[in-house]
């Protein structure tokens, strides 16, 4: 029985984890990818939703604001290169798209490059599908009107940094840098549009595998890494410098190895990143009141998301992205049939259709089938004159026999099954003939020491005659063409009787 996603989640978390530290595998990171944030059980609970709101036109307002922003999402990757390609096509489809999903949102610029991330691994309708669960489990509120959630988890940021990176966070307060200044774009777009791309790879796997936490940690390691001691801090002494430095961290700070191993050994949790959310709150809405947009809970990982949205194995079945369809063959029997016995593969026999030479010699035989005609005079011989017993007869050789006229060959009016006569010397004894030619067996003279003479019937049609045979009959006798199928038979027969 194959487990659910959900139960194998729970099982083998700590190894699903640990993959996703590792790096998923790029051939499997798309469908990995669309499990962890949910995407695959939204879709199957939702058959269709997308083709549908493809297919209607998009807000005038939203539609125009999301074709100006096609051209700026990784321009120079090779899906976005062109205007109009099909990179920027799916791009539009999913964004517009998200605007009549959830028209209270409407659209975002950030959206954008978190839209073609996911384009870059997965179909237009699951990278839909993986937008919806980033915006409304991972990143609540973020892409809202008043940017309020962004901003509170900025805070929240500011206050995690006073404990990771004291230094850093008394240098910021000092030049009264709020963090909705440098850390908009790092955590709307999930650093896709900061960070190297085998870094955003690696990031984004934690990310849809542990949550926002994540997130907060990549934040945090940059901010400790670029003002983390006094060397560094002497060389922005004002705000300016602060912010040109954030704005262009150093690339070593920025490389995969270096990156993940310090957000793996940063000591910030899920429950750390919850307490801080709930004292900022209260001391938001002390500050500015109630919140505007009331954002749907966070979901702190794939466990999280599963928990909150059961599913059944049906939602979790696969379906094939790229179908294949090979053409029918023409035959319908396939050229090589199997058999089981011995494990052997046993061509199957094809009847052989023997076609004639339409150049053909003298000397070529004659083609077995020549025409329907001749196989029915054939078929009509066979059965109006059924092959005979063959008689008995005494035969000896030709050889040292006096010369004769030979007789005619005379052949019986009627044969009826009678036990076989004493040959006749007088007159000359024929074995009845089939369909094929027979061969008469004529006595010789009176003389002659009880020998008999082997004769071939009247030549046939062919073009090409058969060699006389060169063994002589009778003193003045001619000699008669031989059998071809009886050529070598008769030869040193002997004197004694034989049966033919």
């Amino acid at each position: 029985n194959v487990l659910l996603w959900r139960e194998w989640l729970y099982l083998y978390h700590p190894q699903v984890r640990l993959r996703c530290q590792k790096g998923i595998p790029p051939s499997l990171r798309g469908r990995a990818w669309l499990y962890l944030s949910g995407g695959k059980v939204k879709r199957e609970q939702n058959s269709g939703k997308f083709k549908e709101l493809d297919s209607l036109d998009g807000d005038p307002k939203w539609v125009d604001v999301i074709e100006r922003d096609l051209h700026r999402q990784f321009p120079f990757h090779e899906m976005f290169v062109s205007r109009g390609g099909h990179g920027q096509q799916d791009l539009f489809r999913v964004l517009k798209a998200y605007t009549l999903y959830r028209p209270d949102e409407g659209y975002c610029q950030a959206q954008a490059p978190i839209a073609a991330v996911l384009l870059m691994h997965m179909p237009a309708e699951d990278a839909f599908w993986g937008l919806v669960q980033i915006c409304e489990k991972y990143l609540p509120g973020y892409y809202s009107a008043g940017l309020e959630a962004i901003q509170l988890d900025g805070e929240i940021l500011n206050a995690l940094l006073k404990r990771v990176s004291p230094p850093a966070y008394r240098h910021l307060e000092k030049h009264k840098i709020e963090p909705i200044l440098y850390m908009t774009e790092w955590f709307m777009c999930a650093f896709s549009r900061t960070l190297p791309w085998s870094s955003v790879l690696r990031v984004w796997d934690m990310f849809l595998c542990d949550g926002v936490k994540i997130i907060f940690r990549v934040g945090l390691v940059m901010l400790k890494s670029m003002l983390g001691s006094r060397e560094k801090l002497k060389a922005c002494p004002g705000q300016y410098e602060t912010m040109e430095l954030l704005r262009a961290l150093e690339p070593h700070y920025m490389q995969e190895g270096f990156l993940v191993h310090q957000v793996l050994e940063l000591p910030i949790s899920s429950r750390d990143v919850e307490r801080e959310h709930r004292v900022q709150l209260k001391r938001w809405r002390k500050i500015h009141g109630e919140l505007s947009y009331k954002s749907p809970p966070r979901m702190h990982g794939a466990h999280a998301v599963m928990s909150a949205e059961p599913h059944t194995r049906q939602d979790l079945r696969q379906k094939p992205t790229i179908i294949v369809q090979y053409p029918l063959p023409s035959d319908t029997q396939s050229e090589f049939a199997r058999v089981k016995k011995r494990s052997t593969i046993r061509k199957a026999p094809n009847p052989t259709v023997d076609i004639p030479n339409p150049y053909a010699l003298p000397a070529d035989p004659k083609p077995a089938a020549l025409n329907n005609q001749t196989q029915e005079m054939a078929s009509s011989n066979q059965s109006n004159h059924p092959p005979p017993s063959l008689q008995q007869s005494h035969l000896t050789t030709p050889e040292n026999t006096p010369s004769s006229d030979p007789q005619p060959p005379q052949q019986s009016p009627n044969l009826s099954p009678q036990p076989s006569p004493k040959p006749n010397p007088a007159h000359p004894t024929e074995i009845p003939h089939s369909s094929n030619p027979a061969v008469t067996v004529q006595p010789l003279s009176s003389n002659t020491n009880n020998s008999a003479h082997l004769t071939d019937p009247p030549p046939t049609t062919d073009s090409t005659p058969l060699p006389p045979d060169d063994t002589p009959v009778n003193g003045n006798s001619v000699a008669a063409p031989r059998v071809p199928g009886l050529r070598h038979s008769c030869e040193s027969v002997g004197s004694e009787d034989t049966y033919l």
